[in-house]
């Protein structure tokens, strides 16, 4: 039954004092207490009654309510009996943790709410209940072993009529029963589950695309939360974790069919944990290579580390021929949150392609990471001709296309709190060639770092112009160069509307030419020559001078 049922409900003389928006909780149960730490006897689902008698003083409440949250209970409800109006700060810690709070009216009995709660739920519990309990016994003895993720969600169909898919947080399709989804369904799908878990909406998430209804519930690896969810914070986890994605509307379900479904989510992060413990070889390597590029080992160490790589890496051919060096950085607005962990999971993602399905691809992957940094060591195979040459790499990444489809699920993951930047360097044939190749990267991400947005990326071939350089001017001395140059120009604009600012603009762009220049300002060239003129007395510049024309570029740029 749900809690607006309750609250409907006359006879129990519920008052709502917050939490209108979680009223389609579930309840599975009720629960009298008035100890301080209930804990131990919650398991998720239920309506706790209170006297308050636990409550000493206002810093009380807090963290009383924080346990109800941590323990997945339903509800709050306060008797009203031995306080009479219930204290705001119970009110306020039950709306900073998004916890359903009720004033039960002391004319009423927690005896009266318990027996219509237990009435009710042992009513919906008796249809089918022995039917859900051998489907996840079914479940259960068909887990990892028995084929992964895709049995599971095959059972779902077959025995509820349940499509389903299993997807990662890019909204790449890891696991699916019946027809994959459109790539397009499921960036949408990843990206509402992102925004609702980090606004710390409950699941399931509730979505309608193109007249369809999905429901999403969230797979929280055991492994990389052994000490509960909410021990964590959700920013370490969120662009990790999996999801299934389940076409129907679970708002009216049963409890009994949400906790099939939250059984299906704990055996599919059996899987996803197996295949993170499969990883640690790649890891390993990765780091291996990482340290010797950086301390300067010797190029025929690292080509002897790269051979032992290589057919982890691409199994059956041997050895790579080229290499790419991948950077990426995640910085949480308030640095509290390490970031490196969480780029490397994303680059583990990121770096395998969208349209493929399943989760092998990204086991050909080896990222290490370093502080906030990950690095990703990627393989190329070559492209070789008729004559058996080796004609460059085949399928070298693009910093721009990585991100391309992947965008929109990573900003609503990173919120408005974190931000993904990424660098890409060219491939390199040998050893010799990965230290310059992790240099490069690296200056590319912090290109990328220096542009707008939450998530962004740069590749080697942006490195060979003055766009290299500007990233790495600090702010106050690009404030100053721009506005000695830039400001006497837009000050006389706005007085005069003379256009000094579009004219400089295209008199560099023609490089000077004056007839160019004045054909496509469609100005006479004695007007340009005029305009050009107050330039040059408003800065005492000379455009006829490399230099000059070299400074006056450079402000433009930076502004």
């Amino acid at each position: 039954m749900r809690l607006r049922a309750l609250l409907e409900t006359e006879a129990l003389g519920l008052r709502l004092l917050g939490g209108e928006e979680e009223l389609d909780r579930t309840v599975r149960g009720v629960m009298t207490t008035d100890l301080r730490d209930p804990s131990r006897y919650l398991s998720g689902g239920e309506l706790v009654l209170t006297g308050l008698a636990w409550r000493r003083n206002s810093a009380d409440s807090e963290p009383f309510v924080r346990i109800l949250a941590s323990a997945g209970v339903a509800g709050l409800a306060a008797g009203e009996a031995e306080l009479g109006d219930i204290p705001d700060d119970l009110v306020s810690a039950c709306v900073r943790n998004r916890l359903p709070l009720f004033a039960v009216n002391e004319d009423v009995a927690f005896a009266t709410i318990t027996e219509y709660v237990v009435r009710q739920v042992s009513g919906e519990r008796a249809g089918d209940l022995a039917a859900v309990v051998d489907r996840h016994r079914r479940l259960m003895t068909s887990g990892p072993a028995g084929g992964g993720p895709d049995v599971v969600l095959d059972l779902l169909t077959t025995d509820l009529d349940l499509r389903a898919w299993v997807l990662s947080p890019t909204g790449r399709q890891i696991a699916g029963a019946g027809e994959p989804l459109a790539p397009g369904v499921c960036a949408a799908l990843a990206s509402e589950h992102l925004a609702a878990v980090r606004t710390g909406r409950r699941g399931p998430h509730r979505i309608s695309i193109q007249g369809i209804t999905y429901s999403l519930f969230p797979i929280r690896g055991h492994g990389r939360g052994a000490a509960g969810p909410s021990a964590r914070d959700i920013r370490e986890t969120v662009l990790s974790d999996w999801l299934l994605a389940v076409e129907a509307d679970a708002g009216d379900w049963p409890a009994e069919r949400l906790d099939l479904l939250q059984g299906v989510t704990q055996l599919i992060a059996v899987e996803r944990d197996r295949r993170d413990a499969a990883r640690t070889v790649r890891r390993r390597l990765a780091q291996e290579v990482l340290e010797l590029v950086q301390t300067g080992a010797a190029p025929a160490e690292i080509a002897a580390r790269l051979r032992v790589a290589a057919p982890v890496l691409l199994p059956g051919l041997g050895a790579a021929p080229h290499w790419q060096v991948v950077v990426a950085r995640v910085d949480w607005d308030n640095g509290d949150i390490p970031g490196g962990p969480v780029a490397q999971s994303l680059l583990e993602e990121i770096l395998v392609d969208p349209s493929v399905s399943g989760p092998e691809p990204s086991d050909r992957i080896a990222v290490a990471h370093a502080g906030d940094e990950a690095i990703a060591l990627v393989p190329l195979p070559s492209l070789a001709g008729d004559a058996g040459e080796d004609k460059g790499p085949d399928s070298a990444l693009h910093a721009d296309e990585l991100l391309a489809v992947v965008r929109d699920p990573l900003a609503a993951g990173l919120a408005d709190d974190g931000r993904l930047t990424l660098g890409v360097s060219a491939a390199v044939h040998s050893a010799e060639g990965l230290r310059g190749a992790l240099e490069e990267a690296r200056h590319a991400r912090r290109v990328a770092a220096a542009r707008p947005g939450r998530v962004c990326a740069a590749g080697h071939h942006e490195l060979a112009s003055h766009v290299l350089l500007l990233p790495f001017v600090p702010d106050d001395v690009r404030r100053a160069f721009t506005a000695r140059l830039l400001d006497p120009l837009r000050d006389y604009d706005r007085r005069h509307r003379a256009e000094l600012i579009p004219t400089l603009e295209a008199f560099l762009d023609c490089d000077g030419s004056w007839t160019r220049c004045a054909t496509r300002l469609h100005l006479h060239v004695n007007t340009l020559r005029y305009r050009v003129g107050r330039i040059e007395q408003l800065t005492g510049r000379d455009l006829s001078r490399l230099e000059d024309k070299l400074d006056f570029f450079l402000a433009l740029r930076m502004s």
